[in-house]
Parts: structure tokens; C-alpha cells; sequence
């Protein structure tokens, strides 16, 4: 690279090597030349330009560049522009720019669709050649089938036989990086990277819509990042992604009185009122993905929402239980007492946090809709704490395994079966026992020999802790339905176990093992609860014994690491988590082993690996297919590891 002082400036000017400027084969690039020299500089007058480039060339190529927007000029001073830095970069790579390629981390695995990912989000643009040569070395035929399937998943698309990582390929690679032993700076820097290319494109969108207010703005860069367009089903055009995340932005308590109905925003915004209608239902009221929020309804048809774990709420959160506990505290000290205990009531505390949080917090405007809200909230924390602190020995994975096939099952599948009656409608822990089992049991009545009515009638009972009513419940089942001994007579042991008759658990267990000995499946369970059983060396010998038949089976090792791990034997333990994660990185279950490696790690005191895998398997809670429940559940596990090791960190 050359450099010239500018002798009336006297600022040092950057030129492009002679290879650039002088060729071997062919005529000079003046459209890259003009774009290296600006990029590499703050700014340059004609003069500078001119040192390189004759003036009737010059001329042609600053207007051909100035019209394409890669260049600007101000005050004779010539600039590039972000779009052309673009432009430079595609144009270097056309110029055989060292390539960047894969770290060992991900080469070492053959997960060829990793590797495209990685080449197209770390290289302005790749081409087919590209993964044929070394390093990578891609067979044609592997290529064409992942390519392929990135194409037709969106993730990547091609322009004029040139590879590019699409909006939606960016959040794939995200996830797929935190899945790799890369170190935390590399991490960052890819971060950083999106969040850039993300906020890059958000000023845009506010630019072409005039969003001009700063809480607006804040609130919806703030929703993009925690739900990127390739989270929601369905939904293939970003520009009315950004617009369905632009709605709930604008609709926020903090906007009243100010608002805009469905109708208003798709006509002002040009976006079709029923796909905006989809997704507002699926984000906010059928709970679909992992951004969570509450809805303020009112009276004259106005709904405002606001997020589960953003300022407002957390602020919320705090005032409201601050008044829970005080309420549950004095009537504890008046029962106790012989003085008259004061009313306390629900409608006592929910004046008393009306008081404190209108004018506050919301508008008085609100305080209506709120005295309704509140109850609800209240109830909707409690159940939350509740589950909390229930959790015990959630790092066994065997709940998991039995029930996960109800995991994801909600009354929208029942009206599937049910002959069109009304009675589809999600699993609301909020409405409470008795109203949950009066919709199922309706909805039995109609189609008394549909199964998954039963299963899901058994999940809310599980969850209101009705034990006895399961099992209840389950007897009637494995009568009714007799092909389904296996797994009802799982789900009764699971019942056991959590009402602590871990004897009687195994009973059913080994049962069902003398009666299918060829089921694997069954073996694992039954190794697992010789775990908890304190039973080390039976249950080390039959899930040894399983990984013998199938080497390849993930969940087999990651038992093993569960048993080791419960009889504090860590090293060996870790071994097992890391050889579940490579052989199936994607499993439903893989966010589990990662927090497990963590406490492992923690019992080891290498604090710096614990923080490392809890936080990946933290992130990865909800991207797996589990329901809502329990990956906050997972999520209030993980936490309290992840602030000790920072802590921990801290003291060393």
C-alpha cells in the first residue's frame, strides 16, 4: 500500500498496491481503485483521486458511483458510503481476497450445512467452487443436498451463481455457533456482528416509516433481537416482520391514550390485516414463542402489550410481590395473635398496588383495566414461584422422557377430534383447576375415545400437583386403552416418584421390562431409576450395556453422564455430556446436557467452563420444541448457577 502526503492538506493519502492499480492482465478496476482509496481514507478531495486516475476516467466513474449512492460528496470532499462498502468488499472478493474459512471447531465435525452457513455469514459472498477446495473439500453430490436445503429453507439464497447468507440464515448461524467450543471473544464478535447488521437494517425501516420516537424505536430493536424474524412460523417477508413488531412497539402502555387498531395500522403501514391478525394472536395469546407479554384490554376496543422481563414489568413484578408478601405476612402475625385480623383481601391488595403503580407506572387512564389485570398477574406469579420452588432434581431428564409427547399438546388439537365443538383453547394455568377440567371434561364427553383428551387431562392434573387423580386417572386409561400399556404404566411410575414412592415406581419399571425385554427405551428408564434408587452399580451395568448395542444413541450416553453425575463422579460424567452433544447437537434435550456439563464443571471448581455451558444451555431453553412451563422452569434452574459462578469468578 502506498501513501502520499497531500501537500496542500498535508494529510497522508492511502493508495492501492500497484497490482491493483497496474495489472498484469487486463485494465485496471477504476470502480474498485476509486472505492479502496475512499475506504481507506476519511475523506479525499479530486486531487487526490487524480494522482491515480485520469480526469476523463475519473469523471465517468464518480458519477456512475454517485448515482449508485457508493460514494458521497460534501464540501469537495469525497466520502464512501456504507453502501459501498459493500460494493468494495464484493469487488475485492472478485479479486481472489483471501477467503475466510471454518475453525478447526466446527471442521472437525462434518455438519455440512454448519460449514455453508459459517462461509456465507464470515464472506461478503461465496461461490460453488469455494467449498470444493481446500480446506473444506465438500463432495458434489453432499453439496448439492445441503445447499439445496439451505435454499429451500430460506436461510441462503443465490443471485447470479453467487451464495449469500439471507436475514433469516443470520439467526440460524447465531444458534448453530453457541452449539461449538469457540472462544467467548469469537462469540462476541459474531454478536456484535448481528446486532450491527440488524440495527444497520432497523434504521432503514424507521427512515422509510418516519419512527421518530425514541421509546418506539427502543422498544422494537429491543423485540428484534429477542424475536428474529426466523422465529415466527410462517412468516417469510421481513418487511412485515419489522411492521408486526413496529404494532406491538407503538401499542405500549407507556403510548397511552395514544393507539392504533389492527384495521388502522395495516391500512397506514400496507400490510394485509390478516397476517398481522396471525401473528398478533400467535405472539401474545397462544404463548408461541419465547418472548411472553400481557395484554391490557379495554373497554373501547383498545389492547396495549407489554413484555414479560422489560423494565415495566419487572418494575411491576417487584410492587406486586412486595404487597403479596406483606399481605400473607400479617395475616400469618394476626392469626397468631388474639387481635382482630384487619380484612385482608385480593380486593385489598389490589387497591393497595393501584395506589402505588397508577401515575407511577401507568396512566390513571388505565386504572380500570388494571383493577381487572391485576388478579390475574398476581395469580400468574404465584403458580411461577411455586414452580420454582419445586424444583428439585430437575437435571434428571426421565420427567422429560415420559411425558414429553403431551408436552406440546393444547386444546387447538382437540378440536381437531372433536367434531368441530368448542372446546379447543390453550392450557391456561391462570384459570385455574377447576375451570381446566371443565373444558376437558366436556370435551371427553364428546369424544370419550380420544386419548389425547385423557393425556391432556392427566397434564393438568400434574400440574395442580393432583397426584392421587392421576393415577386415578391412569387406571381408567390402561382399561379403556390396553395398547397403550407401556406408556400409561410410565406415566404412573413417574407419579410415584414425584409422590416420593420410589419403590413403587421401580415395581411398574421392572414389570414392564420383564414384559418387553427387547425394549431399549425401557432399559434406559430402568437404569435411571436405579440412579434413584442409590443403586450405582446396576444401574452403570445396564446403561453400559445399552450403549454397547447402540454407540451411536445420544441419549443413552447422556444418561450415563446423569448417573456418573449423581454419584459425584464429574470428570467421567463430562466425558458422557460431550459425547451426547456430538452425536446429536440438536436434540430436544441438548439445552439439559449443557446445564448438567455446567454443574459438573461447577463441582469442579473450573468456574470458567461451569458459566461458559450453563449459559449455552440457558440459551439454547427456548429454542427447544419443550413447552412453556418448563423452560422457565429450566430458565430458574440454570440462573442461580450462572450469577454464582460470576460471583465465584469475581472472588478468584
Amino acid at each position: 500500500m502506498a501513501t502520499k502526503i497531500n501537500k496542500n492538506s498535508k494529510t497522508k493519502i492511502n493508495y492501492p498496491p500497484n497490482e491493483l492499480l497496474h495489472p498484469n492482465f487486463g485494465k485496471p478496476n477504476y470502480e474498485l481503485i476509486i472505492l479502496w482509496i475512499l475506504n481507506n481514507n476519511e475523506s479525499c478531495l479530486w486531487a487526490n483521486l487524480e494522482e491515480k486516475i485520469k480526469r476523463s476516467t475519473l469523471s465517468l466513474y464518480l458519477r456512475k458511483l454517485r448515482e449508485n449512492k457508493y460514494i458521497k460528496k460534501k464540501d469537495k470532499q469525497y466520502k464512501i458510503s456504507p453502501e459501498g462498502e459493500d460494493r468494495f468488499y464484493e469487488l475485492s472478493q472478485d479479486k481472489k481476497k483471501k477467503m475466510n474459512f471454518p475453525p478447526d471447531a466446527l471442521l472437525n465435525r462434518r455438519n455440512y450445512d454448519h460449514w455453508i452457513l459459517w462461509m456465507v455469514y464470515n464472506n461478503n459472498y461465496c461461490k460453488w467452487r469455494d467449498f470444493l477446495e481446500e480446506p473444506l473439500r465438500i463432495n458434489q453430490s453432499s453439496l448439492s443436498k445441503n445447499m439445496n436445503n439451505l435454499i429451500e429453507s430460506k436461510l441462503i439464497k443465490k443471485e447470479n451463481k453467487k451464495y449469500r447468507i439471507t436475514t433469516k440464515g443470520w439467526e440460524k448461524y447465531t444458534k448453530i455457533l453457541k452449539q461449538y467450543d469457540l472462544d467467548k471473544q469469537s462469540i462476541l464478535v459474531k454478536e456484535s456482528k448481528r446486532i450491527k447488521e440488524i440495527t444497520k437494517k432497523t434504521i432503514k425501516f424507521f427512515k422509510k416509516y418516519e419512527i421518530k420516537n425514541d421509546e418506539i424505536r427502543f422498544r422494537f430493536l429491543n423485540l428484534v433481537l429477542k424475536l428474529p424474524v426466523a422465529g415466527l412460523e410462517h412468516m417469510d417477508d421481513e418487511d412485515d416482520y419489522n411492521k408486526i413488531m413496529l404494532f406491538l412497539s407503538i401499542n405500549h402502555p407507556n403510548q397511552y391514550p395514544e393507539y392504533i387498531s389492527l384495521k388502522s395500522f395495516a391500512k397506514k403501514y400496507d400490510i394485509e390485516q390478516i397476517i398481522l391478525d396471525f401473528h398478533i394472536l400467535h405472539i401474545v395469546d397462544k404463548n408461541k414463542y419465547p418472548v411472553k407479554f400481557f395484554k391490557l384490554e379495554l373497554d373501547d376496543g383498545k389492547t396495549y402489550y407489554f413484555q414479560v422481563n422489560e423494565k415495566l414489568e419487572r418494575m411491576l413484578n417487584v410492587i406486586v410481590e412486595d404487597h403479596v408478601t406483606k399481605f400473607t405476612y400479617l395475616k400469618n402475625l394476626y392469626v397468631e395473635t388474639s387481635e382482630g385480623a384487619p380484612l385482608l383481601t385480593m380486593e385489598g391488595i389490589v387497591e393497595a398496588i393501584l395506589e402505588e403503580i397508577v401515575d407511577s407506572l401507568f396512566d390513571k387512564g388505565l386504572i380500570e383495566v388494571l383493577r381487572s389485570f391485576l388478579p390475574d398477574y398476581i395469580t400468574y406469579l404465584a403458580y411461577k414461584i411455586e414452580k420454582e420452588r419445586k424444583l428439585i432434581g430437575t437435571f434428571d431428564k426421565l420427567e422429560g422422557l415420559i411425558w414429553r409427547e403431551i408436552q406440546d399438546y393444547h386444546f387447538a388439537d382437540i378440536a381437531a377430534h372433536s367434531g368441530g365443538n368448542e372446546f379447543s383453547y390453550d392450557f391456561n394455568p391462570k384459570k385455574g383447576l377447576e375451570q381446566s377440567l371443565e373444558g376437558v371434561n366436556k370435551a371427553i364427553e364428546q369424544g370419550p375415545r380420544n386419548i389425547d383428551l385423557y393425556y391432556f387431562k392427566s397434564k393438568v392434573l400434574v400440574y395442580f400437583d393432583q397426584h392421587s387423580e392421576v393415577l386415578t386417572l391412569l387406571n381408567r386409561m390402561l382399561i379403556d386403552f390396553p395398547d397403550h400399556e407401556k406408556d400409561l404404566k410410565m406415566k404412573k411410575a413417574s407419579i410415584l416418584k414425584r409422590m416420593r414412592d420410589l419403590e413403587g415406581g421401580f415395581e411398574i419399571v421392572d414389570e414392564l421390562t420383564a414384559n418387553y425385554p427387547e425394549d431399549n427405551d425401557l432399559l434406559n428408564y430402568k437404569a435411571l431409576w436405579y440412579q434413584y434408587l442409590d443403586k450405582e452399580e446396576e444401574a452403570l451395568t445396564i446403561i453400559k450395556d445399552l450403549i454397547r448395542q447402540e454407540p451411536e444413541n445420544g441419549i443413552y450416553q447422556d444418561s450415563h453422564g446423569e448417573i456418573l453425575m449423581a454419584f459425584k463422579k464429574y470428570e467421567v460424567a463430562i466425558e458422557k455430556f460431550q459425547n451426547a452433544i456430538e452425536l446429536n447437537p440438536d436434540s430436544w434435550y441438548s439445552y439439559q446436557t449443557y446445564i448438567k456439563l455446567g454443574i459438573c464443571y461447577r463441582a469442579l471448581e473450573d468456574y470458567d467452563l461451569a458459566l461458559e455451558h450453563l449459559i449455552k444451555g440457558r440459551d439454547l431453553i427456548d429454542q427447544s420444541p419443550s413447552d412453556l412451563d418448563t423452560k422457565q422452569m429450566w430458565h430458574s434452574y440454570a440462573e442461580p448457577f450462572i450469577e454464582e459462578c460470576k460471583v465465584l469468578m469475581e472472588d478468584f
